[in-house]
């Protein structure tokens, strides 16, 4: 039997919410993510596991800056020194769109870590280069359509038949692997990619170019023991109740308010020929709160008072116990003459103890898109529609001409695709 910790989506240095600490210097959101990583390394250790995999995407991009290099770096080097045995497989967010380009887990490659292998290209793991360990592991990292189109000189190929052709070189991998394996050993394959019938969480938000989707009977092949991936971050098991266990694990921290609702995992399984144990250790993460009210219903029986608008909007947050430390959101939807009546000085002293509190004004019109009795919709150019709209949304002032001017370039430059793409 093989233990495993499997985590993927880091994504450490992400800080798109609060301030910086000012002992450390790093943003407070960075310290969470790195809090989380602790916990799985602290994990990985004490429980003295045979084997870690990271499933990609350290980074939220493929340039990180040297400090945030160097926290990671000194969390794979805890790993190392204490003998675990770690895989880190090459994400989306990891990988450089050049080709030939170092990628953002280079490092650990370049200087040889003891017992840290950077999988940046397909490769199967036999246990003589896992150092003895009596496992197998299949590794499929992020996929390039750039550097695949520039290997094979398909410059002139469609999207959809590149990627049929990356689904082809891959499944093809995998059989000549199967031919290779040991079937008495336990066999994993980890890879960082969309898996065809995976729920998405809130990660489209952080998502570099096209997914290619592999087909859930890759993944699901009965001569596999555990599937260990990355790329989604809600976590789930594709293959629920079955064999192999198909896990995203997700991403250890929640990145926006998509993921306010998502719990946060790492996973324990124990692999054996045949048969796998799987274990969610959940992650406790900084808490979203996500509210909406909708002021406009109250509308039909006139102006309002400010206190009983007020008190409406706090009905839409919890106590404000609830509030410490958390980030916050509170969408507000109003006819647009309410305007001044929103007290937004009480509500942030309301949520004064939260981590960080956003108010999201959503002022609606009562101007409503009104045609000639004689003229149709459809026979209008999609610009003057455009300018019809403007004058719903924002009847009273002009629209700034630059914006009129980008939407028109957005316009002809979609019209000269179509013509192209005919």
């Amino acid at each position: 039997m093989i233990k495993v910790l499997h985590f993927a989506d880091a994504h450490i240095d992400i800080a798109n919410y609060g301030r910086h600490d000012p002992v450390s210097g790093l943003p407070h959101r960075v310290l969470d993510f790195l809090k989380a990583l602790d916990t799985i390394v602290d994990a990985a250790i004490d429980e003295k596991v045979d084997l870690v995999i990271f499933a990609g995407d350290a980074y939220k991009d493929r340039t990180p800056s040297p400090t945030y290099q160097r926290e990671w770096g000194k969390r794979i080097m805890r790993l190392s020194r204490a003998g675990v045995r770690t895989l880190l497989l090459v994400g989306n967010h990891d990988l450089s769109p050049a080709t030939g380009r170092a990628h953002a887990l280079q490092e650990y490659d370049t200087l040889g870590v003891s017992g840290v292998h950077v999988l940046g290209q397909p490769a199967l793991l036999t246990p003589e280069q896992l150092g003895g360990l009596q496992v197998q592991v299949m590794a499929l990292p992020w996929i390039s359509r750039s550097n695949l189109m520039a290997v094979r000189e398909l410059s002139a190929v469609k999207m959809k038949d590149v990627y049929g052709q990356i689904e082809e070189s891959l499944t093809g991998y995998m059989n000549e692997w199967f031919k290779q394996i040991d079937p008495l050993l336990p066999v994993i394959l980890t890879s960082h990619g969309s898996v065809q019938g995976a729920v998405f969480g809130g990660e489209r938000s952080v998502m570099l170019g096209n997914d290619l989707v592999l087909p859930g009977s890759l993944v699901r092949d009965p001569r596999l023991d555990y599937v260990a991936l990355g790329h989604i971050h809600k976590s789930q098991n594709l293959n629920e109740n079955q064999h192999p266990p198909v896990i995203y694990p997700g991403s250890i921290e929640r990145v926006d308010f998509g993921e306010a609702a998502d719990d946060k995992y790492y996973v324990i399984a124990k692999v054996e020929r045949g048969h796998t144990e799987v274990e969610w250790r959940k992650l406790n993460g900084r808490r979203f709160i996500d509210r909406r009210v909708d002021l406009a219903k109250m509308a039909g029986s006139g102006l309002p008072a400010v206190d009983v608008l007020h008190s409406a909007m706090l009905s839409a947050l919890p106590p404000q116990e609830q509030l410490k430390d958390a980030i916050v959101r509170l969408s507000i939807e109003y006819p647009r003459d309410w305007e001044t009546l929103i007290d937004e000085t009480a509500l942030r002293s309301y949520a004064g103890e939260a981590f960080d509190f956003h108010l999201v004004r959503r002022p609606q019109s009562e101007s409503r898109l009104r045609l000639a009795s004689d003229q149709a919709i459809s026979t209008l150019p999609p610009f003057e529609l455009l300018e019809l709209y403007w004058k719903t949304v924002n009847p009273d002032d002009d629209v700034d001409e630059d914006l009129n001017a980008l939407a028109l370039k957005i316009m002809q430059t979609a019209g000269n695709d179509g013509e192209e793409a005919g």
